[in-house]
């Protein structure tokens, strides 16, 4: 049996949006979105004008790419866009000049210490122009003039989100936040979009939601602060736990990135899963943060909101570079986090705090709960009915227990629908 079947699909989606340029706006994003909308119709799409005021930033003005090269005295292309995307420097302003070679220098970005890589460098909010290339590439360009093209539109427009609400049974929600807004790039840019579009498939599957979901896609830092800036009371009254989907595509390690506080209650439950599921994971200081944690646990926004991630960004060599390709991520490192974040949201929904509802031990034998016929200590199954019991106060949850006891959450969970069968215990309000 295909253990991988949606680490496979995720792995498909991201193969499909891998070539299209994105950035913090433009028609790029757009294309990625109606990619996504053929897998979540019920997706929405949103429009941010450029100029709009989101606390303390304002949209930028649109930026979209048609082509872009550099071209040496022959007529050849030594850098192109329509050959790797992450050759322009992103946002980059139109331009069509022949400059000497000293003058294209100071125009061009590459990594000495990584020679054959093309890095991923922006500038979003200072006009500039530019190129990426490999430091071998830049190396061997020969003195002379080149012909410098960017043909790039950067005017007033608006940047594009886009957002999914699955209602449950509750308006208490659980966040679900990524960014879209890198080029070519799977395991930074493409692999939380694409577990974010197979999970939020999972949810709408699921028959009996306790909790609403809220899937956010926006551009990483301004997309954030802009969804914040529309939404931040309802978030703040509803959000029970939430998580930023980033860099969880490899097959490398685990890591997590708690919220600011530490000690909320997506905090408590990513690190449940993690233990007991993976074992050997690096944590992380929230002083090592570098995603849209920095908006979600902000001072004023204080949302519990972490992080699960494979190996975390800026922790792996081709991080931000064109080794973040189709090679780097793979079925298997998806289905691993997949797996972890459905386990996360299962044990969500069925996390309450339980109250025994008789004095003293409950007699089990009468209700097959354990054996009649004494013989020492209980049997592992009984023993874990009776501790349960014994722990079910009303001011522990399902997960504190769990830790008490040492036992994975999800194993409770036909010993609560059991306990709940007989009337043992009730739900503390």
């Amino acid at each position: 049996m295909d253990n991988q079947v949606e680490g496979k699909k995720i792995y498909k989606l991201v193969e499909d949006l891998f070539p299209i340029c994105r950035s913090i706006t433009g028609n790029g994003v757009r294309e990625t979105f109606q990619i996504i909308k053929s897998h979540l119709p019920n997706l929405k799409i949103h429009e941010v004008p450029s100029g709009e005021k989101c606390f303390d930033w304002i949209i930028p003005n649109e930026w979209n790419v048609k082509d872009a090269y550099i071209k040496n005295e022959a007529g050849e292309k030594v850098v192109d866009f329509k050959i790797n995307n992450l050759h322009l420097l992103n946002y980059s302003i139109p331009i069509n000049i022949k400059i000497p070679l000293k003058e294209l220098e100071k125009h061009l970005y590459s990594l000495p210490e990584q020679p054959d890589v093309i890095p991923y460098v922006t500038s979003y909010y200072e006009r500039r122009w530019g190129f990426c290339l490999s430091h071998n590439c830049r190396k061997n360009l020969l003195d002379g003039d080149y012909t410098v093209c960017i043909d790039t539109s950067l005017k007033k427009g608006s940047m594009t989100y886009a957002d999914l609400l699955i209602k449950g049974n509750t308006d208490k929600e659980i966040l679900v936040s990524t960014y879209i807004c890198h080029p070519s790039l799977a395991n930074n840019e493409l692999s939380g979009p694409a577990l974010a579009t197979f999970l939020a498939k999972w949810v709408e599957e699921k028959v009996d939601k306790r909790f609403s979901y809220r899937f956010i896609f926006i551009p990483e830092t301004i997309g954030a602060v802009a969804y914040l800036s529309r939404n931040i009371n309802h978030m703040k009254k509803n959000t029970i736990a939430g998580y930023v989907l980033s860099c969880v595509g490899d097959n490398r390690s685990y890591s997590f990135m708690p919220s600011r506080t530490g000690n909320c209650l997506a905090d408590k439950i990513a690190l449940h899963v993690l233990n007991y599921k993976i074992k050997s994971f690096k944590s992380f200081s929230f002083l090592q943060r570098g995603s849209d944690e920095r908006q979600y646990c902000a001072p004023g926004v204080d949302l519990p909101v972490c992080s699960i991630m494979r190996t975390k960004y800026g922790e792996f060599p081709e991080y931000h570079t064109s080794n973040d390709n189709l090679n780097l991520v793979s079925s298997e490192g998806f289905q691993g986090s997949y797996d972890i974040h459905i386990d996360v949201f299962s044990i969500l929904e069925k996390n309450k705090k339980y109250i025994a509802t008789c004095l003293g031990e409950p007699q089990l034998g009468r209700r097959n709960l354990r054996s009649t016929l004494g013989a020492g200590e209980l049997a592992v199954e009984f023993k874990l009915i009776s501790d349960f019991l014994a722990y079910s106060d009303g001011n522990l949850d399902l997960v504190d227990i769990a830790n008490i006891l040492n036992v994975y959450a999800i194993e409770l969970f036909p010993i609560v629908d059991t306990l709940f069968s007989h009337n043992l215990i009730r739900i503390s309000e």
